[in-house]
């Protein structure tokens, strides 16, 4: 590798990323004067920055997260759109995770670097798809890097959904996505299945939707997953879908509906285990990450001369890198979770 030394460019700290010739941070854990933003979730975009440098989606996403003030200075920056910081050329690629979800380039003295952030590289219709860039050394995340993460195909997953609804059309089923990225996607799969009825959303969703709507992604038929006074009511709901935050599918909020079926769509459903502990009758593997070969075919597309692993399950990535013959660390980074899936 020419150029300027990487760790040079870009090195972790107890804050995340950073970059001491543009003096930013990428997706910092804690609060900078400038961060760049590769998406709208929490473990990622935080409120209190002094500066914010994302997509324009990835600045709504926040804004209706944390309100309006949730930086001083917002500066959007269209994909591809090519910008300077102190020196250091900066884009924006997609990272296909999310509406809004890019890939951070950061160029300085002949040397790039890319940070993924969290990406997948199935098609998602909320958003773009990836894109592979040619690096000197590429930042990736491992969320599920360990080879036995192999996620089966998108659509035969929502199909089980609408098999299920098909048979127990008494019965209200709950299906459990995170309130950004993963409910819009399995709305919009819904619809491509041909489901067309109105379907039902959890009040914290509702922001959300309403903003992807705006944004021009297309969900059909929404309404609110209230109940309404009166006998009968629960039956309202049956054999409907009603999609709502995991944390909801146990509550008691799920008891209001008729004869809830609880589903999960989320790549750890692959793990039976973790379906048994929450109670999940009806696992759904959709994933917003990439998978085990997925990254391994990534990471052979973009062929870095060093390969960086900044969260997850970094040993085995690295590992395999190293088995292909390839310069390969683990960051350790901390404050990311691995939930958003």
């Amino acid at each position: 590798m020419t150029g300027v030394q990487a760790e040079a460019l870009l090195h972790p700290t107890p804050k995340g990323l950073y970059c001491p010739p543009g003096d930013f941070f990428i997706d910092p854990v804690a609060d900078v004067d400038r961060a760049v933003i590769t998406h709208g979730h929490a473990d990622h975009a935080r409120a209190g920055h002094g500066a914010v440098l994302a997509t324009p989606e990835t600045i709504e996403i926040m804004a209706t997260r944390y309100g309006e003030d949730f930086t001083r200075t917002r500066q959007p920056v269209e994909i591809g759109e090519v910008t300077t910081i102190h020196g250091v050329t900066v884009w924006l690629v997609p990272a296909g995770h999310v509406l809004g979800s890019a890939q951070a380039v950061v160029e300085y003295q002949g040397t790039r670097m890319v940070v993924t952030g969290d990406y997948k590289r199935r098609r998602d219709p909320t958003c773009l798809p990836f894109e592979p860039v040619p690096c000197d050394v590429f930042i990736s995340e491992a969320t599920f890097g360990l080879p036995v993460f192999r996620h089966p195909d998108t659509a035969g997953e929502v199909r089980k959904l609408l098999a299920s609804l098909s048979q127990f059309p008494e019965r209200t089923h709950l299906v459990g996505a995170y309130a950004l990225g993963k409910a819009q996607r399995i709305i919009c799969h819904l619809r491509e299945e041909g489901y067309d009825e109105t379907i039902f959303i959890h009040g914290a969703m509702k922001k959300l939707c309403d903003l992807y709507g705006r944004l021009g992604v297309d969900l059909g038929p929404l309404a609110d997953a209230t109940v309404k006074d009166g006998r009968g009511a629960k039956q309202d709901f049956a054999g409907k879908v009603v999609v709502c935050p995991p944390s909801a599918m146990n509550a008691a909020w799920a008891r209001r509906f008729a004869d809830p079926m609880t589903c999960f769509a989320s790549g750890w459903m692959r793990v039976r285990q973790r379906a048994r502990q929450k109670g999940v009758e009806l696992p759904l593997i959709v994933s917003d990450h990439a998978d085990w070969d997925e990254l391994t075919d990534t990471v052979r597309e973009v062929d870095p001369a060093q390969l960086w692993v900044t969260h997850g399950r970094e040993d085995a990535l690295v590992r395999w890198a190293e088995v292909e013959g390839r310069h390969a660390k683990p960051l350790r980074l901390v404050g990311y979770e691995d939930e958003n899936d």
